[in-house]
């Protein structure tokens, strides 16, 4: 007889287990099945995010990055630093160590929240009075029925067709996140924010890198305004970025991989690396569940077709974040996790789309949430405009990282706040004034008279909600 649960989750990426300690909190008897293996084949909850995505890509970021102030920054300063060298070895270990911590610490409020955790696969195998049953293949096979079911099973790294990742030469954000040895030269086909943050930790610790963008613009759902400033400062520290490119034959062999390409002028040429990173995107995660075994509607995609509130077209059966529409963003998918466990619950669980922020964790950083001005020149809008540089800015200069702007976009006639968008130091952290005051659909004006400690970074916005009506106090 097999186990019944009140909610079943598949997946334990940051939807998946926030979904499962959530209804959990709401008083559902709650299981959450998830196959991620760590190196010694035990439990790693997270999903890709935690393993082999947003929370390494971090680690590795903060460690090349102390390399390079090191090496190019600390002189400024008045401290001598010489023969700086690289422990690769070390610096993964430090982040499988990241890495587990975050695993352990999902365990952990699983135990806390009695959410029960089965390792393995699950994979749907019918209908049944209890709901859902569905198979769980893990060092045993068991079935357990659900009443209610969340998928959360995340996404795949897009390959180039004819170009399969091997994870040696040719590497997803998996392999690139795993690489043992800095490369003499690195190449990256697509300069979204996996490739730009992979290439910026081998850039640091001394790779040449080249990025080839099939597009004509960088940065394409980027504000154009700040995304010139950042491909300025990219270009300043060394990564070679090429727009417009037609990526042809690519040879993977034993010394490396042979890149054929036609860039923007029409010329052929030929890039020879030690490592090539492909990041064009990633498919929804659907293969193995079983689909079909229920009629669980998949759309062209072959993502989980939902409605606005992640419904299937199946009753008692959800699905949340990279395997449904909308942004493969870690945080996004919590939300999502956290609104679908209130609406089982019969609340009204809530996703406000249009302020999900949005972070590229490179050096400078970039950072926006609502409308570029791109799109509401597009849509008709009546906007006004304001910008900041942290230039101007005290802790900036102090910080010794003056690079980049805030940008506040205000309706024209009401003031209320369209769109923020930021690059440059820690603008990570900063947006997240600006998603609070959209969500309160504040005016820039509400930014503008609003105290900020001084001196901070978050100066920067409140001066670009006085640029909106062109009164500056610091610039």
């Amino acid at each position: 007889m097999s186990t019944a649960f009140d909610v079943i989750v598949i997946g334990a990426g940051p939807g998946g287990y926030i979904a499962a300690i959530r209804a959990a909190q709401l008083g559902f008897k709650v299981a959450c099945i998830d196959e991620w293996k760590n190196a010694k084949g035990g439990p790693a909850p997270g999903g890709t995010c935690t393993n082999v995505g947003c929370i390494p890509s971090k680690a590795l970021l903060q460690s090349s990055e102390h390399f390079d102030h090191a090496n190019h920054h600390f002189s400024e300063h008045g401290i001598s630093a010489k023969d700086v060298k690289i422990d690769v070895a070390q610096m993964m270990a430090r982040k499988e160590s990241v890495v587990k911590q975050n695993n352990d610490g999902i365990l952990y409020l699983f135990k806390k929240n009695k959410v029960t955790f089965l390792h393995g696969s699950g994979n749907f195998v019918g209908k049944s009075e209890g709901g859902y049953e569905i198979r769980i293949r893990g060092q045993a096979e068991e079935i357990i029925t659900g009443k209610q079911v969340i998928i959360a099973t995340g996404s795949n790294a897009r390959n180039l067709p004819g170009v399969p990742f091997d994870e040696v030469n040719v590497l997803s954000n998996d392999g690139a996140l795993r690489v043992g040895a800095v490369p003499k030269k690195l190449a990256l086909i697509g300069s979204g924010v996996i490739g730009l943050e992979v290439g910026s930790v081998w850039r640091r610790l001394g790779a040449q890198v080249s990025i080839l963008e099939g597009l004509p613009t960088f940065l394409g759902a980027v504000d154009e305004q700040i995304a010139k400033e950042a491909k300025k400062a990219f270009e300043k520290q060394g990564l070679k970025i090429e727009l417009g490119v037609k990526v042809g034959e690519i040879v993977n062999g034993k010394k490396g991989v042979t890149v054929n390409y036609t860039n923007a002028k029409g010329e052929a040429l030929v890039l020879e690396v030690d490592k090539l990173v492909v990041s064009i995107g990633r498919v929804p995660n659907t293969m193995g569940l079983d689909a079909q075994a229920i009629g669980l509607q998949l759309d062209e995609r072959g993502a989980i077709a939902v409605d606005a509130e992640c419904k299937t077209n199946l009753p008692g059966v959800w699905a949340i974040g990279d395997v449904v529409r909308g942004p493969m963003l870690a945080h996004k998918a919590e939300e999502e996790g956290v609104a679908v466990a209130e609406r089982i619950a019969g609340q009204h669980g809530h996703v406000n789309f249009n302020t999900i922020p949005w972070v590229i964790y490179t050096s400078p950083e970039i950072a926006w949430v609502g409308r570029t001005e791109q799109q509401l020149k597009a849509d008709g809008v009546a906007y006004k405009a304001g910008t900041f540089p942290f230039l101007a800015n005290g802790r900036a200069r102090a910080l010794g990282d003056t690079t980049g702007m805030v940008k506040v976009l205000a309706d024209a006639v009401t003031d209320e706040i369209l769109g923020v968008h930021m690059v440059g130091p820690q603008v990570s952290e900063l947006i997240s004034e600006a998603v609070v005051a959209m969500a309160f659909k504040a005016s820039a004006e509400d930014i503008a008279r609003i105290c900020h400690a001084h001196p901070s970074l978050s100066e920067a916005t409140k001066e670009a909600a006085l640029a909106v009506d062109k009164r500056t106090l610091n610039f």
